[in-house]
Order: structure tokens, then C-alpha cells, then sequence
């Protein structure tokens, strides 16, 4: 009962980040700047890890091509399909519930302890659209964020193998154009899409209801954190079942 109760809480507030909208000079101020906090600010971090996983699959999959009769090719092949389907919106989703969504709990958690939610309610102005809906809108950009981090991931792989001397740069690039679906990018873009939503919205709950003080505050962007992953992960099983 407890589960559904928060399912009821959660589906109440999306309907009511899209009402009575803030004025249209202010959200582009908003939007600008969470697009800058979350989208931007997130960039160098996940180009970091992409670039060394990227890496660690080619190494990995080197190691295990012990037969002489499979060709070298199929370790660019492997970091394609390792980066597009699963590494790319899955585990950096999974990062981002680590660092934007702790970001978004903690900074509506501590505006609702210092009562700064119900100012906004006095002023007449509807707090779930000003604080959420703008956040919203941000993550629709996410999935140039994963773009970039396909790109970075796969050059991870490409520097790992050509400059470790696993395979020559002719065989790792037969490798990423070897059966290239370009559906699977399709499919990982929504998944984004999906994890995007999730990440703008799940946190903002934990934040927005939660009670108490500052230690409630850090306990709310812990459990936070926990369900935004465990969210994920479901999506991504039954994203992955629906579509593939």
C-alpha cells in the first residue's frame, strides 16, 4: 500500500508540474540554467568514464580472442554494440541518478526546509512548474549528451586497440561498420528519452515531499538515488523487451 501510495503522490505531481505556468520570461531563465547545471555541467564527468570503458571493452574482449580463426575486427565490433546498447543510456543514466539526481533532491529538499517552497505557494506561483517543468524540458536534451558519449566511448575503444596494438585502425573500423543496425541507435535514444523523464522527475518527488531538516535532506537524496536506479534498470528491462 505504502508503494502505491507513492506511485499516486508521483503521478499527481506530473499533472500538476504542467499547470497554471510560470510566466515565459522567467522558465527560459530556468531553463537556460538547468540545461547548463544538468545537461553541460555533466559533460566532462561522463565523457571521462565513457572514454576509459570504452577502453576496458577492447582490452577485455582482446584478451578473450583466443581463437585465431575469429577476426580482430570483432573487437570494434564488440565496443559498438557494448557502447550503443547498454553502456551509453544505461550505466550513464545510472551515473546521473549518482550526480544529477542527488543534485535535484538536495537542491528541493533544502528549499523546502527553509520554507522557500511555500513562499512560492504565497506568491501565487505554482512551485511543481517552476521547479520541475524546467528540468523537464532539460533532459529532452539529453540524448545529445549520450551522442556525444557514444562518439567518445567508441574513440575510447579505437585508441585502446590501434595504440595498444590489438588490431590495426583498418580492422577496428571494419569492426564498427560490420552489421550496423541503425535501428539500435534509434532504440538507445529512446531508452534515453525514457531515462531522461525519470531522472527529471523521480528525484524532484524525493526532494519535494520530503520532511524534517538537513540530516532528512541527505537521507532523501540517499534513497533518492537508490530508487532512480532501480527505476532505470526496470525501464531498461522492459524498454528492451517492448522494442527489441
Amino acid at each position: 500500500m505504502k508503494i502505491l501510495s507513492h506511485l499516486g503522490k508521483y503521478m499527481i505531481m506530473l499533472f500538476e508540474v504542467f499547470k497554471r505556468p510560470t510566466k515565459g520570461i522567467v522558465l527560459k531563465e530556468l531553463i537556460l540554467k538547468e540545461i547548463n547545471d544538468l545537461i553541460i555541467g555533466s559533460l566532462g564527468i561522463t565523457a571521462f568514464i565513457a572514454l576509459f570503458m570504452g577502453a576496458v571493452v577492447a582490452l577485455q574482449t582482446s584478451l578473450n580472442l583466443d581463437n585465431p580463426l575469429i577476426p580482430k575486427s570483432l573487437i570494434g565490433f564488440a565496443v559498438r554494440q557494448s557502447i550503443i546498447l547498454e553502456f551509453a543510456p544505461t550505466i550513464i543514466s545510472i551515473i546521473m541518478a549518482g550526480k544529477v539526481g542527488s543534485y535535484i533532491t538536495s537542491s528541493i529538499g533544502s528549499m523546502n526546509v527553509t520554507e522557500q517552497i511555500d513562499a512560492l505557494k504565497v506568491m501565487g506561483i505554482n512551485p511543481l512548474n517552476y521547479l520541475v517543468f524546467p528540468k523537464v524540458i532539460a533532459m529532452l536534451f539529453y540524448p545529445f549528451l549520450i551522442a556525444i558519449i557514444m562518439f567518445v566511448g567508441i574513440l575510447g575503444g579505437f585508441l585502446a586497440a590501434v595504440y595498444g596494438n590489438l588490431v590495426s585502425a583498418q580492422d577496428f573500423i571494419i569492426g564498427i561498420q560490420d552489421n550496423f543496425v541503425p535501428y539500435q541507435v534509434l532504440y538507445a535514444f529512446i531508452k534515453t528519452m525514457v531515462f531522461g523523464m525519470i531522472l527529471a522527475t523521480l528525484p524532484s518527488y524525493h526532494g519535494y515531499y520530503m520532511k524534517g531538516g538537513a540530516l532528512e535532506v541527505g537521507q532523501a537524496s540517499t534513497t533518492s538515488f537508490v530508487w532512480t536506479c532501480v527505476t532505470i534498470i526496470v525501464a531498461n528491462y522492459i524498454l528492451t523487451t517492448i522494442l527489441l
